[in-house]
Protein backbone atom coordinates (compact mmCIF):
# COMPACT_ATOMS: atom_id res chain seq x y z
CA UNK A 1 0.00 0.00 0.00
CA UNK A 2 2.60 2.46 1.08
CA UNK A 3 4.55 1.73 -2.61
CA UNK A 4 1.41 2.79 -4.36
CA UNK A 5 0.85 5.58 -2.13
CA UNK A 6 4.82 6.46 -2.98
CA UNK A 7 4.21 6.20 -6.55
CA UNK A 8 0.62 7.98 -6.92
CA UNK A 9 3.05 10.66 -4.85
CA UNK A 10 5.79 10.80 -7.71
CA UNK A 11 3.61 10.53 -10.32
CA UNK A 12 1.69 14.20 -9.13
CA UNK A 13 4.80 15.74 -8.56
CA UNK A 14 6.34 15.41 -12.10
CA UNK A 15 2.32 15.72 -13.45
CA UNK A 16 2.54 19.26 -11.65
CA UNK A 17 6.36 20.27 -11.48
CA UNK A 18 5.91 22.57 -14.52
CA UNK A 19 3.37 24.88 -12.54
CA UNK A 20 5.20 25.03 -9.50
CA UNK A 21 8.34 25.69 -11.14
CA UNK A 22 6.73 29.21 -12.70
CA UNK A 23 4.70 29.68 -9.52
CA UNK A 24 7.03 30.95 -7.69
CA UNK A 25 7.85 33.75 -9.37
CA UNK A 26 7.30 37.07 -7.45
CA UNK A 27 5.94 39.29 -10.46
CA UNK A 28 3.01 37.14 -11.96
CA UNK A 29 2.49 38.98 -15.32
CA UNK A 30 2.86 35.89 -18.02
CA UNK A 31 3.60 33.56 -15.20
CA UNK A 32 1.28 30.68 -13.51
CA UNK A 33 0.29 31.04 -9.80
CA UNK A 34 -1.87 28.51 -7.84
CA UNK A 35 -4.10 31.36 -6.42
CA UNK A 36 -4.80 32.77 -10.14
CA UNK A 37 -8.77 31.58 -9.48
CA UNK A 38 -9.36 32.64 -6.63
CA UNK A 39 -10.01 36.07 -7.85
CA UNK A 40 -11.19 35.67 -11.43
CA UNK A 41 -13.33 32.36 -10.64
CA UNK A 42 -12.98 31.93 -6.84
CA UNK A 43 -15.22 28.54 -7.41
CA UNK A 44 -13.57 27.23 -10.12
CA UNK A 45 -11.44 24.82 -7.51
CA UNK A 46 -14.56 23.60 -5.93
CA UNK A 47 -16.39 23.09 -9.41
CA UNK A 48 -13.44 20.95 -10.31
CA UNK A 49 -13.46 19.03 -7.44
CA UNK A 50 -17.23 18.71 -7.20
CA UNK A 51 -17.26 16.86 -10.95
CA UNK A 52 -14.28 14.68 -10.34
CA UNK A 53 -15.20 13.25 -6.92
CA UNK A 54 -18.52 12.13 -9.02
CA UNK A 55 -17.15 10.79 -11.59
CA UNK A 56 -14.69 8.54 -9.48
CA UNK A 57 -17.23 7.70 -7.28
CA UNK A 58 -19.50 6.50 -10.53
CA UNK A 59 -16.26 5.01 -11.72
CA UNK A 60 -12.73 4.38 -9.71
CA UNK A 61 -10.83 4.29 -12.93
CA UNK A 62 -11.65 7.57 -13.64
CA UNK A 63 -9.28 9.30 -10.98
CA UNK A 64 -6.04 7.26 -12.79
CA UNK A 65 -7.57 7.79 -16.37
CA UNK A 66 -7.97 11.65 -15.45
CA UNK A 67 -4.27 11.25 -14.08
CA UNK A 68 -3.34 9.96 -17.74
CA UNK A 69 -5.13 12.76 -19.83
CA UNK A 70 -2.89 15.30 -18.12
CA UNK A 71 0.44 13.06 -18.41
CA UNK A 72 -0.52 12.15 -21.73
CA UNK A 73 -1.29 16.08 -22.80
CA UNK A 74 2.04 17.34 -21.42
CA UNK A 75 3.89 14.82 -22.85
CA UNK A 76 4.10 16.20 -26.08
CA UNK A 77 5.08 19.14 -25.92
CA UNK A 78 3.59 21.13 -22.60
CA UNK A 79 0.53 21.20 -20.95
CA UNK A 80 -1.66 22.91 -23.29
CA UNK A 81 -4.53 21.09 -23.55
CA UNK A 82 -4.08 19.79 -27.56
CA UNK A 83 -4.85 16.74 -26.34
CA UNK A 84 -8.41 17.95 -25.82
CA UNK A 85 -8.83 18.84 -29.56
CA UNK A 86 -10.46 17.01 -32.11
CA UNK A 87 -9.84 15.66 -35.32
CA UNK A 88 -9.90 18.29 -38.41
CA UNK A 89 -10.47 16.95 -41.76
CA UNK A 90 -7.06 15.24 -42.58
CA UNK A 91 -5.53 16.50 -39.78
CA UNK A 92 -5.52 13.68 -36.88
CA UNK A 93 -5.36 15.17 -33.07
CA UNK A 94 -3.53 13.41 -30.51
CA UNK A 95 -6.63 12.15 -29.01
CA UNK A 96 -7.84 10.06 -32.07
CA UNK A 97 -3.79 9.31 -32.79
CA UNK A 98 -2.46 5.68 -32.59
CA UNK A 99 -1.35 5.97 -29.00
CA UNK A 100 -4.05 7.41 -27.57
CA UNK A 101 -7.12 5.42 -29.14
CA UNK A 102 -9.10 3.14 -27.38
CA UNK A 103 -6.63 4.22 -24.10
CA UNK A 104 -6.71 7.75 -23.10
CA UNK A 105 -10.50 8.15 -21.54
CA UNK A 106 -12.13 10.62 -19.08
CA UNK A 107 -12.78 13.38 -22.33
CA UNK A 108 -16.85 13.30 -20.61
CA UNK A 109 -15.33 14.25 -16.97
CA UNK A 110 -13.39 17.31 -18.45
CA UNK A 111 -16.35 18.58 -20.83
CA UNK A 112 -18.95 18.59 -17.52
CA UNK A 113 -16.10 20.19 -16.06
CA UNK A 114 -15.62 22.83 -18.71
CA UNK A 115 -19.36 22.79 -19.23
CA UNK A 116 -19.90 23.82 -15.39
CA UNK A 117 -17.02 26.26 -15.12
CA UNK A 118 -18.44 28.20 -18.61
CA UNK A 119 -22.01 28.67 -16.66
CA UNK A 120 -20.15 30.38 -13.53
CA UNK A 121 -17.20 31.93 -15.15
CA UNK A 122 -17.52 32.23 -19.06
CA UNK A 123 -14.01 32.01 -21.15
CA UNK A 124 -11.84 32.38 -17.92
CA UNK A 125 -10.35 28.71 -16.77
CA UNK A 126 -8.30 27.40 -19.71
CA UNK A 127 -8.79 24.03 -20.82
CA UNK A 128 -4.96 23.09 -19.83
CA UNK A 129 -5.88 24.16 -16.09
CA UNK A 130 -8.72 22.58 -15.95
CA UNK A 131 -6.73 19.18 -17.07
CA UNK A 132 -4.26 19.86 -14.32
CA UNK A 133 -6.52 20.79 -11.73
CA UNK A 134 -8.98 17.50 -12.24
CA UNK A 135 -5.56 15.46 -12.66
CA UNK A 136 -4.77 16.82 -8.63
CA UNK A 137 -8.32 16.72 -7.30
CA UNK A 138 -8.38 12.94 -8.88
CA UNK A 139 -5.13 12.07 -7.28
CA UNK A 140 -5.85 13.38 -3.82
CA UNK A 141 -9.51 11.96 -3.35
CA UNK A 142 -7.19 8.18 -4.70
CA UNK A 143 -4.54 9.14 -2.22
CA UNK A 144 -7.42 9.83 0.65
CA UNK A 145 -9.24 6.89 0.03
CA UNK A 146 -5.78 4.74 0.33
CA UNK A 147 -4.93 6.61 4.00
CA UNK A 148 -8.39 5.14 5.17
CA UNK A 149 -7.98 1.99 3.94
CA UNK A 150 -4.66 1.67 5.78
CA UNK A 151 -4.85 0.00 9.45
CA UNK A 152 -4.71 2.77 12.06
CA UNK A 153 -1.10 4.10 13.33
CA UNK A 154 0.40 1.83 16.03
CA UNK A 155 2.54 2.83 18.87
CA UNK A 156 6.13 1.17 17.74
CA UNK A 157 7.40 -0.71 20.72
CA UNK A 158 10.62 1.16 21.95
CA UNK A 159 13.74 -0.85 20.66
CA UNK A 160 15.01 -3.42 23.31
CA UNK A 161 18.86 -4.37 24.35
CA UNK A 162 19.76 -7.89 23.15
CA UNK A 163 20.37 -9.38 26.33
CA UNK A 164 23.89 -10.57 27.17
CA UNK A 165 24.87 -14.35 26.22
CA UNK A 166 26.46 -15.98 29.35
CA UNK A 167 26.71 -18.95 28.11
CA UNK A 168 27.18 -20.53 24.63
CA UNK A 169 23.57 -22.00 23.57
CA UNK A 170 23.88 -25.87 22.52
CA UNK A 171 22.09 -26.60 19.31
CA UNK A 172 20.69 -29.91 18.98
CA UNK A 173 20.20 -31.59 15.81
CA UNK A 174 17.66 -33.57 15.48
CA UNK A 175 18.12 -37.57 13.44
CA UNK A 176 15.20 -38.13 10.87
CA UNK A 177 12.64 -40.23 12.34
CA UNK A 178 13.22 -42.85 9.30
CA UNK A 179 15.78 -43.73 6.41
CA UNK A 180 15.66 -41.91 2.93
CA UNK A 181 13.71 -44.32 0.54
CA UNK A 182 13.31 -46.83 3.18
CA UNK A 183 9.45 -45.74 4.70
Amino acid sequence: MAKILSFFMVLSLLAFAPILCLSSKTNYYGYLYPQFYDWSCPNAKEIVKSVVAKAVAREARMAASLLRLHFHDCFVKGCDASLLLDSSGTLISEKLSNTNRNSARGFEVIDEIKSALEKECPQTVSCADILALAARDSTVLEVDKMEKQLPPKQVQAQPQKAPQQTKQVPLKVQKPAHKAGGG
